[in-house]
């Protein structure tokens, strides 16, 4: 009898065996079905440009999908009262963040960045750096950073004719 009841044990432990397995590969294939369903359905991030426009006098965020539709635009006078502080480098770190949190709301996550000056001026505004920074700590991944500030290539032709102006 003793080994009747350790046959049975045997069998009933196989049995139990049997079924856990067979509620783990169960698991298992649950698991790897919802691994597809969510590499399949991967988030789409958008990507947009952000052109900052950086002069002595104030600092312009304003960003845009790949096609050009504008996103969100804000300037140092919304952040500001005061006219002397429109291209401080802490106003554009404002301008950029909030910049960067409507665009954030509408998806996008990479950036290429564009930053222009005003036409012959020596150099970039106080605030062009200040902005980039705080969309890198606004979590948005900058692809690119291109100055595109325009050069003047020679430029109109002067008034005076062949011999120029006779004093």
């Amino acid at each position: 009898m003793a080994k009747k009841n350790k046959e049975e044990q045997e069998i009933n432990g196989e049995e139990s065996l049997n079924k856990d397995l067979e509620k783990l590969e169960k698991i298992v294939e649950e698991v790897k079905e919802e691994r597809k369903t969510e590499r399949g359905l991967k988030k789409i991030e958008k990507t947009g440009i952000v052109n900052i426009f950086t002069s002595f006098n104030n600092t312009i965020v304003h960003i845009t999908d790949l096609v050009g539709n504008s996103i969100s635009r804000v300037s140092g006078g919304m952040m500001t009262k005061h006219d002397r502080l429109k291209a401080n480098p802490t106003v554009a770190m404002f301008v950029a963040k909030r910049a960067a949190e409507v665009a954030k709301d509408k998806g996008i996550e990479n950036v290429y960045v564009r930053i222009r000056a005003k036409t012959n001026s020596p150099g970039l505004g106080p605030g062009a750096h200040a902005a980039v920074k705080s969309l890198g700590r606004e979590k948005m991944k900058i692809i690119n950073i291109l100055d595109v500030t325009k050069i003047p290539r020679g430029g109109p032709k002067k008034k005076g004719g062949k011999r120029g102006r006779r004093v």
